[in-house]
């Protein structure tokens, strides 16, 4: 089968063009029925494992448990999903939504491929070290630090509005240091 069959218009061109990871959710559009039924999302890795081994390049397969993003927190149905992706051929295994110590270092536990967890969501207090300890191998940050850099413009904001005074600017970055992070790369920085 061709590969923009396999993968499907989006997924060939991104292939086309060497996207060398990407992530298949079971969640779908509509409150009534948010996930796929767990076959259905098994088979959705499966076929998207069998297209990405097909491709001439190594492809990293994520396969995303909803559960707790959807409104369903239920452990047992997640590491049920996980594990089920796990043996469609998914390389990693991530359940967003997941804060409690407990919960994470069980989903770990129960699967045999590394396990991704979400952080800088509300009510997750692990950091990096405490995640790795659990036994985590890649944490993603989704929108955190665009919902944190917006939370500084709306309190700047606020102030100026409210007080018609400047004080945000005293923490602000500089110039020079936003070029340092964006400007054109140099051998030697960082």
């Amino acid at each position: 089968m061709p590969l923009r069959k396999r993968l499907g218009r989006s997924g060939s061109h991104a292939a086309e063009a060497g996207v060398v990871g990407g992530s298949i959710e079971d969640s779908r559009a509509g409150p009534d029925d948010p996930l796929y039924g767990r076959e259905l999302a098994a088979e959705r890795i499966r076929a998207a494992a069998e297209a990405a081994r097909s491709l001439p390049f190594p492809f990293t397969l994520t396969a995303r448990a909803e559960n707790y993003f959807v409104g369903r927190p239920d452990l047992a149905d997640t590491i049920g999903r996980l594990q089920a992706y796990q043996d469609a051929g998914a390389d990693v295994l991530f359940a967003p939504g997941l804060t409690s110590p407990q919960d994470i270092a069980t989903v770990v536990r129960s699967v045999d491929r590394p396990v991704n967890v979400l952080v800088g969501l509300p009510g997750m207090s692990l950091g990096v070290r405490e995640l790795a300890q659990l036994g985590v191998r890649r944490f993603s940050v989704g929108g955190s630090l665009a919902r944190a850099a917006f939370g500084e413009f709306l309190r700047a904001a606020t102030e100026l509005r409210d007080h018609g005074t400047t004080s945000y600017a005293q923490a602000a970055v500089s110039g020079q240091e936003l070029n340092r992070w964006f400007g054109p790369y140099s051998r030697g920085q960082a």
